[in-house]
């Protein structure tokens, strides 16, 4: 089944130095851009994390520090990177708990506004885990009859990604073949206000605090009451997409 498509889709995948969103940094990107009309386009990038690449990661996806010593850092390709991703909405296997959160911080470090408000998100994995509960190897194996070669290479990650997708559609029927339902209603297991999750809506639509002592309470309730968490938070090891989300919080207090 093709995608139904009001705007284009990236499937994207991301190799990393490790999992700490913010510690650690993008040594590879693909992505496979499907354009509404049925045009597909495949690009790779590796990029220089600036920093060593741990052996258990190289274990991972065999990318050693030699091999992305003369590549661009993130900081030099963002600029065109977020013009090749404008317009479009993004699609990815555990993108929504990894990839989108890392590539917002990444973006973000590299001072880029890339804004991820105006796009959605369908994360494969979470639809898989609705409907099946497996790994990517095995979603693949399972919707498209096929072995996974070269598995945690970002390209053939990105290509089966998208190949599951489409295999889904096919086997429910009841899987709406609508990127904005998709997004909505399949790739989000909560309702975050920033990629971490630290900051959610409540069943009122509320911004709250979803970590310590301020758990589920609103957040200009707590920035009211004890002004000093918005410093400590802005001063603590947060990523920068959740202090941006609570500065606007902060600032639509103030500006109201």
């Amino acid at each position: 089944m093709q995608l139904n498509l009001k705007n284009p889709i990236v499937f994207f995948d991301l190799e990393t130095t490790g999992i700490n969103i913010t510690h650690d940094r993008i040594v590879e990107i693909s992505f496979l851009k499907v354009h509404p009309n049925g045009k597909e386009e495949i690009k790779s990038r590796r990029i220089n994390p600036g920093m060593p690449i741990p052996e258990q990661s190289t274990a991972i996806h065999g990318i050693t520090d030699d091999d992305v010593k003369d590549c661009p850092t993130f900081k030099q390709v963002a600029r065109s990177l977020a013009d090749q991703l404008e317009g479009c909405d993004l699609a990815g296997f555990n993108s929504s708990r990894f990839d989108v959160p890392m590539l917002a911080e990444e973006f973000l470090r590299a001072g880029v506004d890339f804004d991820m408000s105006k796009r959605k998100f369908v994360d494969v994995q979470i639809i898989f885990h609705k409907k099946e509960q497996r790994t990517l190897e095995a979603a693949y194996a399972f919707y498209c009859d096929k072995k996974l070669e070269n598995a945690h290479s970002a390209e053939a990650d990105a290509i089966a990604t998208y190949e599951v997708l489409k295999s889904q559609l096919d086997r429910y029927p009841d899987l709406a073949n609508d990127i904005e339902v998709l997004s909505k209603e399949y790739s989000s297991f909560n309702n975050n206000v920033d990629f971490a999750g630290r900051i959610i809506f409540n069943e009122e639509g509320v911004e709250v605090f979803n970590f310590g002592k301020h758990k589920g309470k609103p957040v200009l309730q707590v920035l009211k009451n004890e002004p000093s968490y918005y410093t400590w938070m802005m001063d603590g090891d947060f990523p920068l997409n959740t202090k941006q989300v609570l500065t606007k919080i902060r600032l639509k207090e103030i500006n109201g």
